[in-house]
């Protein structure tokens, strides 16, 4: 999918290059109805054409689910389109799934191994999808947008002096993000980033 703003609304379409349109060879079809085939010829014939319109119409109601899904997800991420990952709101498949009214499976199916090509570069369907934290409050936070609140932070620590995670939890507290200091240790390991300890240079 390539997303795009225009104006003040996001679009969202098929990259038209990696789905080509497929249409019935008519050579073919017509020879159907063609007097120099033989009638086992023609009913052989008949069945391909059937399986062929079948694929295509497979295909065609695949791309519109894609792009259903896609058109769903954007509006619910717009904020992450418009600010960056901090602001990426958490969702679940169900969500999406009820809202173009479709069973859970069919788009976690769709959105496996499928991409974004967006103005903040190219993301993977499920890095739209995050579990939640709670917030003080009452409201959720994602979990892709406490990743990047992390990652701000330890970018902006004190290399003398790095910021241990219990230290993270409480950066994080003041923002009214309740994150447990275990979590805190998840996220970072997942992005690569060593203990305090290890991170610790002296200039």
């Amino acid at each position: 999918m390539i997303v795009s703003k225009s104006g003040d609304q996001w679009a969202v379409r098929l990259n038209s290059s990696l789905a080509p349109r497929l249409r019935i060879n008519s050579t073919y079809s017509n020879m159907i109805g063609s007097d120099k085939s033989s009638r086992e010829d023609r009913s052989c014939m008949r069945t391909h054409l059937q399986e062929a319109r079948w694929f295509i119409k497979s295909l065609e109601n695949r791309n519109d689910t894609i792009l259903k899904v896609a058109r769903s997800v954007v509006a619910r991420q717009q904020a992450f389109f418009e600010k960056g990952p901090k602001y990426m709101k958490p969702l679940i498949l169900r969500t999406i799934a009820d809202e173009v009214g479709m069973h859970e499976s069919t788009i976690s199916r769709v959105t496996t191994n499928k991409y974004m090509d967006t103005p903040n570069g190219i993301f993977e369907f499920k890095y739209f999808f995050s579990s939640h934290v709670a917030m003080d409050g009452g409201a959720e936070c994602s979990s892709t947008a406490i990743k990047a609140f992390l990652r701000e932070l330890i970018d902006k620590e004190d290399p003398a002096k790095p910021l241990s995670d219990s230290k993270l939890v409480e950066l994080l507290k003041q923002r009214d993000i309740i994150v447990a200091r275990r979590t805190i240790a998840k996220y970072r390991e997942m992005m690569g980033i060593l203990p305090s300890g290890k991170r610790k240079r002296i200039i």
